[in-house]
């Protein structure tokens, strides 16, 4: 999956990219993940992500800009049940606060789970990441509400759908930011 210029390619995360990785992972932002500690867990992890075999429209990828890892980007089911897709993306904190960048990830990653018959996707968010409410809205995505029912914790949900993709479509029949 490649998009926009310069372009964003989203791929399989490698052994290699331990470090990237850990630069992304290895701070607590992720309701998903335990804080990664080093690169020996990193290389790890990403072991573990490699021998995964999910069917699309799920996965991990790494995402890369101009030759670098610039972050990860998931499509995962929620526990409990697996019945909701979350979407999400992890910045490298070189590139943390680029709305655009987070626009164009998030935009690329529901086009291809609405393009396996998936109605919605969800977003996840910790209440105190305060930061990220505004970007997410931005991106298109509704606010759901708050829940403890994914992770066992609390988490701020917000939710897109197939038509609120639509960038053509006249301001006010876009979704509320």
């Amino acid at each position: 999956m490649t998009t926009g210029y310069p372009p964003v390619v989203f791929r399989a995360w490698r052994a290699e990219d331990a470090a990237a990785a850990l630069a992304v992972y290895g701070v607590d932002h992720s309701p998903e993940l335990e804080r990664v500690a080093d690169i020996a867990g990193m290389r790890a992890l990403l072991r573990q992500w490699e021998s995964e075999e999910r069917p699309p429209p799920t996965g991990r990828w790494a995402i890369q800009r101009d030759g670098r890892v610039v972050g990860g980007a998931v499509v995962l089911p929620l526990p409990p049940g697996n019945e909701d897709l979350e979407i999400g993306w992890h910045p490298h904190p070189d590139v943390r606060g680029d709305d655009e960048l987070a626009g164009e990830v998030t935009f690329a990653l529901a086009t291809w789970a609405f393009r396996h018959d998936i109605d919605e996707v969800f977003t996840v968010v910790r209440p105190e990441d305060g930061r990220e409410a505004p970007a997410i809205r931005g991106n298109g995505m509704s606010w759901v509400g708050e829940t403890r029912k994914y992770f066992d914790r609390d988490l701020r949900v917000f939710r897109l759908r197939a038509a609120d993709l639509d960038r053509l479509a006249p301001e006010g029949q876009r979704p509320p930011a």
